[in-house]
């Protein structure tokens, strides 16, 4: 589970109204924490640090502290701002469309920017996250869920959410390397009929996977009549 919701700072926009060493457009919050996603996304969780941020800004490491306090204000307000929902404009139909579409949602957010999923159960959660949760717990409320049972479906979609997409992002084999281990399978058939049948590890049908196990989940958080 991941640490207390105290949730992420709140976003302050101070523009200092000067242009960065290297005559760049002037610094703002917005800007420091989208290139902070940017760095993130290429380089990693441990490729962040105040003086890399502010090289690719062109800005000075102590300018950043007009705008954020430390690096973790950073990290806090990047997953935020990578983790931020906006519902369908017109309401999909049922109460299952609308949790799919915002789970989907932030699968995707999470495969787009892979560091987030592992960054996400290690920091407090912030109003983008609170925002996703809030919205899961209404709508599992109006369909049905028990108060007394609220809690094990949210957490139960929660663990299969950030355990499909760390198990997507991580599995990274390539098509040869499937092939080889599924013929050793093949090879092995007597001892693993079931596996070599259904040809486990040949299935790269991620998204259809995503929203079949997803379908099971929810049928087993509806309640029965």
């Amino acid at each position: 589970m991941p640490a207390k919701p105290s949730g992420a700072p709140q976003r302050r926009s101070r523009n200092t109204g000067a242009a960065t060493a290297s005559g760049g457009p002037p610094l703002s919050l917005e800007r420091i924490i989208a290139t902070a996603v940017e760095l993130l996304d290429t380089q990693g969780v441990d490729g962040l640090s105040m003086r890399r941020l502010a090289d690719r800004l062109g800005a000075g490491a102590m300018s950043l502290y007009w705008h954020v306090g430390n690096k973790e204000e950073v990290f806090d307000l990047a997953l935020d701002a990578v983790l931020a929902y906006h519902p369908p404009e017109a309401e999909a139909h049922g109460w299952r469309a609308n949790v799919v579409h915002m789970l989907e949602d932030w699968r995707a957010a999470m495969l787009r920017h892979p560091w987030s999923a592992a960054l996400l159960p290690r920091r407090a959660l912030g109003p983008s996250m609170l925002g996703r949760l809030e919205l899961l717990s209404q709508t599992l409320s109006r369909a049905g869920v028990a108060d007394a049972d609220l809690n094990v479906a949210i957490w139960s979609v929660w663990n299969y959410v950030m355990g499909a997409t760390i198990t997507r992002g991580s599995f990274d084999r390539s098509p040869d390397d499937l092939a080889a281990a599924q013929r050793r399978l093949t090879e092995l058939g007597e001892r693993y009929p079931s596996i070599d049948r259904s040809r486990l590890l040949l299935d790269s049908d991620w998204d259809g996977a995503f929203k079949k196990g997803l379908d099971l989940l929810l049928d087993g958080l509806t309640p029965k009549r």
